[in-house]
């Protein structure tokens, strides 16, 4: 048996790390627990946590590709956050600016749902619980 637990991170290349970072502390609510410049790859590293808990690895490269399209493109499709009450939880986006599309009903388990973007057009979606 392989024995995995959890995941342990989910690593994000942003094309602006400082808009990036800003955008997943100061709007989305994680704390920055660590960051780390690596020189030999011009390449900012930021450790990202929600609730205490390490999640999120954010990185810069210079030049990284453009994402092929959005969200079918073979790799991540995109990255779910559990919500208790999706229609504050849009408000908040919105009152930074970020655009939610319609509210959706999943078909299986009756929970509302929304989609938007991060900076670098990344697929994120809330989940109400």
């Amino acid at each position: 048996m392989l024995g995995l637990k959890q995941v342990h991170h989910i690593a994000i290349i942003a094309s602006n790390y400082a808009r990036s970072k800003a955008f997943y502390c100061d709007i989305l609510g994680f704390t920055l627990q660590g960051e780390f410049y690596r020189e030999e790859r011009d390449s900012w590293k930021g450790d990202l946590a929600l609730n205490g808990q390490y999640t999120i690895e954010l990185f810069s490269f210079p030049f990284p590709p453009a994402r092929p399209s959005r969200p079918e493109a073979c790799g991540l499709r995109h990255l779910a956050f559990s919500v208790d009450d999706l229609d504050a939880s849009i408000a908040h986006l919105e009152s930074y600016g970020v655009k939610c599309e319609a509210i959706r009903i999943d078909p299986f388990t009756d929970r509302r749902f929304t989609f938007f973007s991060d900076p670098d057009g990344l697929p994120l979606e809330l989940y109400q619980q």
